[in-house]
């Protein structure tokens, strides 16, 4: 097993879904096969127009052939490994080092494997990356030190990083971590605003009111990926969930025709009835998971 790094890009012209399989041509079947049973992180090309860099970590559990195209194959995710970074983590870390320092040849300079689509990752880079992209103070520990050491302990220092990187991986599938991520993830991308009535609630202490919704539920399958969250108010929320409200996929907001009080509902939601959502489309609810919610969860 090994770690590695997995470049997507959201246009991607294979047939990804990051939280679910990664599409890939037989050349990188070794490196992929590498990864089975380890954890990956995900890498949006710099040449993307606002590119997420680093930007998300999971778990590969095996590798099938593509039954509809010979030489291709999926690494499949394991179900609930998947999660969006908070902090999306830059190639370069300052003036021209990239953050992964296995990238660099002899010479210092950065090499041609950083073209590589499926590239291994060593284990001090995984630590760094995501200790940048997911927060510490959330209790995940150990911290990065300043000089994007692991909290301030040298590459070399092969028993630690190994306990390190345990705990991280313990972290990555805790649920109460997880739950929190999530929140912090969702509330980014909508600024703290509901997407159904734009309020933005805050208390005396900063905490928003607003919370963090999955639309696909964790429990009936659904992934920590920024696309299946929305943020909505407390009341927004229980209507949602209970399949009083809905949204089509071009994010028009639809009422239950089993509500009591419809005028009431509509002032409430925004005038347009249409929801207001992240400027960047990873961050906007995915179709597939709109459709899941109206299907299993709306009331026509």
């Amino acid at each position: 097993m090994a770690f590695g790094v997995f470049i997507h890009r959201f246009d991607s012209i294979y047939d990804d879904t990051p939280a679910e399989r990664y599409h890939f041509p037989k050349q990188y079947l070794s490196r992929v096969q590498a990864c089975v049973g380890d954890w990956i992180v995900y890498y949006e090309p710099r040449k993307i127009l606002a590119t997420r860099g680093y930007f998300a970590v999971a778990r590969v559990e095996r590798v099938v052939g593509d039954p509809a195209h010979a030489g291709m194959f999926f690494a499949l995710i394991e179900a609930g490994s998947y999660l969006d970074f908070v902090n999306p983590v830059a190639f370069n870390v300052s003036e021209g080092e990239p953050i992964e320092r296995g990238l660099l040849n002899g010479d210092g300079k950065i090499s041609g494997r950083a073209q590589a689509a499926v590239r291994p990752l060593a284990a001090t880079d995984f630590a760094r990356i995501v200790s940048l992209g997911l927060p510490a103070d959330d209790g995940f520990l150990p911290r990065l030190g300043a000089n994007g050491s692991v909290d301030g302990f040298e590459e070399e220092q092969a028993p630690y990083l190994v306990q390190a990187n345990s705990e991280r991986e313990r972290l990555l599938v805790s649920r109460v971590y997880r739950d929190r991520v999530f929140r912090r993830l969702v509330l980014k991308a909508y600024d703290s605003r509901c997407a159904l009535t734009s309020l933005k609630l805050v208390n005396g202490g900063g905490r928003a009111e607003v919370e963090a919704a999955h639309i696909r539920p964790v429990d009936q399958g659904g992934p920590d990926v920024v696309g299946n969250g929305i943020a909505l108010s407390g009341t927004v929320h229980w209507m949602f969930d209970r399949g009083l409200v809905g949204l089509t996929d071009d994010l028009e907001i639809i009422i239950s025709r089993q509500v009591n009080d419809r005028e009431a509902i509509e002032a409430l939601l925004n005038r347009s009835l249409r929801a207001n959502v992240p400027d960047h489309p990873a961050a906007r609810p995915l179709p597939q998971f709109l459709a899941w919610h109206r299907d299993h969860c709306f009331k026509a």
